[in-house]
């Protein structure tokens, strides 16, 4: 299917264009309609090599193992995520993966006890996860997220396509229900997160990442108590001059 028709500027016009066009399409298909077709050499896919990374990071691998992986790497991982990210890289044959990190200058003036989590956890997310990304983002003009509608109500009405500032941000997986995701990496062959197993359904920085009960939304754990429910990466456009 062509789309070399479809205005691909990063605006919600252009966004809701490829929504009407496109929405249809599995999820293998959409991925590789935006890898080879809507944004050859121009986008990326995005993993927090989670508890689900490893069906969409194989996905893309399936169509084109170069296709550019940013990984953010705050400084405060589960020891498990590197190691599973360094797995699934081995075993995905993935050649382009990018590590975006905070820079060691903004550490050392805002955070040098790596405390900030606990004071202000919006800034330490800003400092260790957008403003990197923001930065690892300059140069593509789409970006591929594994956001699903199951994981929290904030996320409930996702659309695949929307605009982000100058870009276009998809999701393909934002249709699947957990037992969709399992199935395919059950299918697929592909190990799971090792915290997984532990309780942890969704999982980001160390020491704002906690097990979630029954019945508590997948994201539940994830700044628990705080009232927050996002790092800020999908807040509003990535700036790379953000609040700095």
């Amino acid at each position: 299917m062509s789309a070399h028709d479809v205005k691909l500027f990063g605006d919600q016009i252009a966004a809701s264009r490829l929504e009407t066009r496109f929405a249809r399409l599995k999820a293998s298909s959409l991925l590789r309609l935006a890898i080879e077709d809507l944004y050859p050499g121009r986008i990326a896919l995005v993993s927090s090599f989670g508890a689900d990374a490893a069906a969409l990071l194989h996905m893309v691998a399936q169509i084109d193992a170069a296709t550019p992986v940013i990984f953010v790497d705050t400084g405060q991982h589960f020891p498990e995520t590197l190691a599973y990210r360094d797995a699934l890289c081995e075993t995905l044959k993935l050649t382009d993966v990018l590590v975006a990190a905070p820079k060691d200058n903004i550490l050392v003036a805002e955070d040098p006890e790596k405390f900030l989590f606990a004071s202000d956890p919006d800034r330490c997310c800003e400092i260790r996860k957008v403003k990197p990304l923001a930065e690892a983002m300059e140069g593509f003009d789409a970006w591929i997220t594994g956001r699903k509608g199951f994981q929290n109500a904030a996320r409930a009405s996702l659309p695949l396509f929307e605009a982000e500032g100058e870009r276009i941000k998809i999701n393909p997986l934002v249709g699947w229900s957990a037992s969709d995701v399992l199935k395919y990496i059950e299918e697929a062959g592909l190990p799971r997160h090792p915290l997984v197993a532990k309780g942890f359904p969704s999982i980001g920085c160390l020491p704002c990442t906690s097990p979630v009960g029954p019945g508590e939304d997948e994201r539940a754990g994830r700044w628990r108590g705080r009232g927050k429910v996002e790092c800020g990466i999908h807040t509003g456009a990535l700036d790379a001059g953000l609040g700095i």
